[in-house]
């Protein structure tokens, strides 16, 4: 019988739930995915079947407890989780409704009024965050409004982080990093806010317990470990935010490190010690981090993958490799774009409004002209934000890159010279769920040192790129034109 010890970590993102085994030098050993679904009963609408996200799960845990029987023996378990999606469930777990996730948008009219009476600003100062339509204090808020008969018979309204921690062990916990992207909880105390909570309509006995990262639960319930065959006695240990977890995975661990996750949403993430929130920009979020005494500072930049998958279609819509086509288009045209700017829509946080396009076109412009401004476009709105950070007297110093843009070699290469800043793009991993066996390894006690230092240790060979400085002065005045162009559109 093969005793070496394995650890478990799990993604439950938003569109698929990932398991994966890891030994104890980080070798991944096993990995299985399953998709999940989300549903849009009415517009504005995103929810998903908490059960049956309960059910992918085990299926998954069933699968890596039998891939563990000849590689060796499971002994932690850590979630990597969405975060802001929520669900009222009763006193034994079980799910009362549908998970409205993040996606959602049914509450933004309360949101709009909280902006209007100034709660929002008051949400920001207590939470660190700004009110969003699709997190939980305005999620909970519309249910108070539409569904009291819900609340009356929820036990507990929960995150997924929680929800899954309870079926799995019987307790409801999660931990603060998902914990404050709730909106619920006073930065300063790390506890639920009376204040908040009393906004949202909600007790704050209602909510799940928070607990730092890497802090250990109750067993497994002698049910689950029935129904997936996991070891009664494999530790199960809070995990944490899936960026969060995915920052540790890569090993993203000190203030100056900057993770920019360049899938379909771009999202720019940045570790700090704690924060007075004026000290943040104002479009950006504070949050905790996995990583004791460190916060985290992020951005959704926009939909920016989905921005390039458009184009892509629009100029190859018969093409049988879209990528190959445009990684050439990219090369063929030089830096600057011959003078053509755009600006990204569908989430540009220097516009606002979903406006965007192509500015300064002319009849001598190419396809590849186009396809180097789209990109352009993009890697400067990621200079804004690092440029928005310096300001705020958070330090830049380097770049570690994940998702479908690291398959290019022309990504990391634009955005090295855009910024200034040395980017290191890794092999595709799953970043999140390596995190969370991390977390797992260390909060058991199985990994004998700390979490930075374990996620130095389980780092992978990485590509990294340097800045060449005939680029970047070049792009210091193409960036300076495109912040002009912006300006003009914002006046509009």
């Amino acid at each position: 019988m093969n005793d070496q010890p394995l650890l478990l970590g799990v993604e439950v993102g938003t569109s698929a739930i990932k398991a994966v085994l890891y030994d104890l030098q980080g070798i991944e050993r096993f990995s299985a995915r399953r998709a999940i679904t989300l549903a849009t009963p009415h517009p504005g609408w995103a929810e998903q079947d908490a059960d049956a996200l309960w059910q992918t799960l085990l299926d998954l845990l069933r699968q890596a407890a039998t891939a563990a029987n000849s590689r060796g023996r499971i002994v932690a378990l850590a979630l990597a989780t969405q975060a802001g999606s929520v669900a009222p469930v009763d006193a034994v777990g079980a799910p009362l409704a549908p998970l409205i996730t993040w996606l959602d948008t049914r509450a933004q009219p309360i949101v709009d009024g909280w902006i209007r009476d100034r709660n929002a600003a008051r949400i920001r100062k207590i939470s660190g965050w700004h009110p969003h339509p699709g997190l939980p204090i305005a999620t909970i808020a519309w249910m108070t409004r539409n569904t009291q008969h819900l609340l009356r018979n929820a036990h507990h309204l929960l995150d997924v982080h929680g929800y899954l921690l309870r079926r799995l062990t019987g307790e409801a916990i999660t931990d603060f990093s998902g914990a404050a992207e709730m909106l619920l909880l006073d930065r300063a105390t790390a506890s639920w806010s009376d204040e908040l909570c009393a906004l949202a309509g909600i007790r704050c006995e209602q909510l799940p317990t928070p607990a730092p990262a890497g802090t250990l639960v109750a067993p497994l319930l002698p049910e689950i470990v029935a129904a997936t065959g996991l070891p009664a006695d494999a530790s199960i240990v809070v995990g944490g935010q899936d960026q969060c977890c995915a920052a540790l995975g890569m090993g993203v661990t000190a203030p100056g490190q900057l993770m920019l996750a360049a899938g379909t949403a771009w999202v720019l993430t940045a570790l700090t010690p704690d924060l007075p929130i004026e000290q943040v920009p104002d479009h950006m979020e504070l949050n905790f981090h996995i990583t004791p005494g460190l916060h985290t500072v992020s951005q959704l930049l926009g939909g920016f993958g989905a921005v390039n998958e458009w184009w892509m279609r629009v100029l190859w819509p018969d093409a049988v490799d879209r990528y190959a086509a445009w990684e050439a288009a990219l090369a063929e045209c030089a830096p600057g774009a011959h003078g053509l700017r755009f600006a990204p829509m569908g989430g540009s946080a220097q516009i606002g409004g979903g406006r965007g396009g192509f500015i300064g076109l002319r009849l001598d412009h190419t396809r590849s002209d186009t396809v180097r401004a789209l990109c352009e476009g993009i890697a400067f709105e990621v200079r804004w934000a690092l440029d928005t950070l310096t300001a705020a007297q958070m330090p830049v110093q380097s770049i570690f890159m994940s998702g479908g843009a690291t398959l290019s070699a022309q990504w990391p290469r634009l955005i090295a010279d855009v910024t200034g800043a040395p980017v290191y793009s890794p092999q595709p991993a799953n970043w999140p769920a390596r995190g969370a066996a991390i977390l797992a390894g260390v909060g058991a006690g199985i990994l004998d040192a700390d979490l930075t230092t374990v996620s130095e240790q389980w780092r992978t060979s990485m590509t990294e790129t340097i800045p060449m400085p005939h680029a970047h002065a070049l792009y210091n005045d193409v960036y300076a034109d495109y912040r002009a162009v912006v300006a003009m559109l914002r006046e509009r």
